[in-house]
């Protein structure tokens, strides 16, 4: 069993704290490793030494902090499959969801190499007489990522790579159920360019998030996990002083109209509904067909669909559509509330519940579910499942259908599937949801557009990568500058000096 370690000041580091959590092989249930959990003592000491070495990152010009992230680009490309097959033997997704789980991080780290472009100021010649003013954007010094366990390589990558780009140092806390691979991005990153310190991944858990938190010097925090959580870093984050982003649950419907093509629409749910098992913020959890015929004729395409995914570990490759949950406890969670669906009058018509493999009876695998006839008050409509449960609530109106997804307290991602323009464009204009899909099941906004949710998806002004990510890392500073001319005046006590 390896012991995993943290990365300070540009190596591995064992832990001090004599805490560990286990990791696991979620296809086997077996402990394949364990990861030392920092104390806030550990945590400080990574602090102050990324604030040593962030004055220096700050003043490198920011066309070559854009060098580092453009060798980081071909060095990740470079290790695309050993960070794949990593990824899946702890997280559990197959090895070509893990590819795009990289993929998709990298996407963020190409847009960073524009840096100098992104980071320009703003400059106004002759604001008054002989007076110049310009603007500065400016790294914030300290600054720390909250991974989830979901995309291990993604987000650290959508935190880091601006945080970065911007002259900052980063502390980054990835979770502690699969922490291998932000700790192979750090040894990427080093071998890229990246100096010593500026970048310390710490894993551990609530001790090292408070440590964070409470940390004077730590100047932001963007954080991506649960609702519950995400409020709780979003308050006391705020209330320490920092400027915090964080992204939590979601419950996100697609709406089905009658004209809609029901062969690519149950396609659609197949993929955004039980991809990676899903455990996904942006998985399509809840599919609202408009009419009983629309939702029969779903129905009837769905079924033989979902019975015939295949479900089994990575190591089978292209014969599995997705594997196992990350842990018992998540797969316990969602066996909770599938058995409490069918408590309050859910049809289960698809029934997952039985789903054994063979030779991996202890690996956390969850058969498919699909329930029909849900209502807005049951459990598994109103709480995020987070694994491959499909709930089917019929709609005799596309008002009440939109009225589902813009009365849900998630507002993360949703999606119609219609022929009609004039539906899609008054959906798209009415919905009160951050990320909308037209025919698209899983809206994720490419990394140069931003990515975030509205309601309790979300929680502060600006989202995660594009323009809102240079904005957040960084603070503006304006000047107002006048060079002696030989003029003489007064003193001016009005804002009417420049005129």
């Amino acid at each position: 069993m390896e012991d995993l370690s943290h990365w300070i000041d540009g190596k591995r580091v064992a832990g001090q704290s004599g805490r560990f959590a286990d990791v696991y092989n979620p296809a086997t249930g077996e402990v394949q490793a364990r990861v030392p959990l920092a104390s806030k003592a550990e945590l400080d000491d990574a602090v102050a030494r990324a604030a040593k070495a962030q004055i220096a990152w700050g003043a490198t010009n920011p066309q070559k902090r854009a060098r580092v992230m453009m060798a980081a680009v071909g060095l990740i490309n470079r290790d695309m499959d050993k960070l794949a097959e990593k990824l899946s033997s702890e997280h559990g997704k197959t090895f070509v969801d893990a590819k795009g789980d990289v993929q998709r991080g990298l996407e963020v780290i190409e847009y960073c190499i524009g840096a100098p472009q992104l980071l320009k100021g703003e400059y106004t010649d002759s604001a008054g007489p002989g007076i110049d003013m310009y603007s500065m954007k400016q790294p914030l010094g300290v600054v720390a990522g909250i991974t989830p366990f979901n995309f291990p390589a993604m987000i650290p990558l959508w935190k880091m790579g601006p945080a970065l780009a911007c002259g900052n140092a980063m502390i980054l806390k990835p979770s502690e159920r699969d922490p291998s691979v932000p700790l192979m991005l750090a040894e990427i990153f080093k071998e890229a360019g990246l100096p010593d310190g500026v970048l310390q991944v710490v894993n551990g858990d609530k001790d090292a998030v408070d440590a964070i938190l409470d940390n004077d010097t730590v100047q932001a925090v963007g954080f991506v996990g649960s609702t519950p959580i995400a409020h709780y870093i979003y308050s006391r984050g705020c209330a320490n002083g920092k400027r915090v982003q964080c992204f939590g649950g979601a419950k996100n419907h697609m709406i089905i109209m009658p004209d809609a093509d029901l062969d690519q629409a149950a396609d659609a749910l197949i993929g955004a509904g039980y991809g990676a098992a899903g455990e996904r913020c942006m998985a399509i959890s809840v599919a609202v067909p408009v009419g009983d015929g629309t939702a029969d004729a779903l129905r009837e395409r769905l079924v033989p669909k979902i019975e015939a995914l295949k479900v089994g570990p990575w190591t089978a490759g292209d014969d599995v559509d997705y594997g196992p949950v990350v842990t018992a406890a998540a797969k316990e969670n969602i066996e909770r509330l599938v058995q409490t669906g069918i408590d309050q009058g859910a049809e289960l018509a698809v029934d997952g519940r039985d789903f054994k493999l063979q030779g991996y009876e202890n690996g956390f695998f969850v058969g498919p579910h699909l329930f029909d006839h849900v209502t807005t008050d049951m459990d598994i409509y109103r709480q995020e499942i987070f694994g491959p449960v499909l709930s089917m609530v019929r709609a005799k109106t596309y008002d009440e259908a939109i009225g589902m997804a813009m009365d849900h307290e998630y507002g993360n991602g949703t999606a119609i599937f219609t022929r009609d323009g004039d539906t899609a464009r008054d959906f798209a204009h009415r919905i009160n949801i951050g990320m909308v899909g037209i025919n698209v099941p899983i809206p994720v906004p490419l990394a140069y557009h931003t990515f975030g949710g509205w309601k309790k998806s979300g929680f502060g002004d600006l989202n995660q990568h594009g323009p809102d990510a240079f904005k957040f890392y960084t603070r503006t500073k304006t000047v107002t500058s006048r060079w002696p001319s030989g003029i003489k005046e007064g003193a001016a006590f009005n804002f009417k000096a420049m005129d």
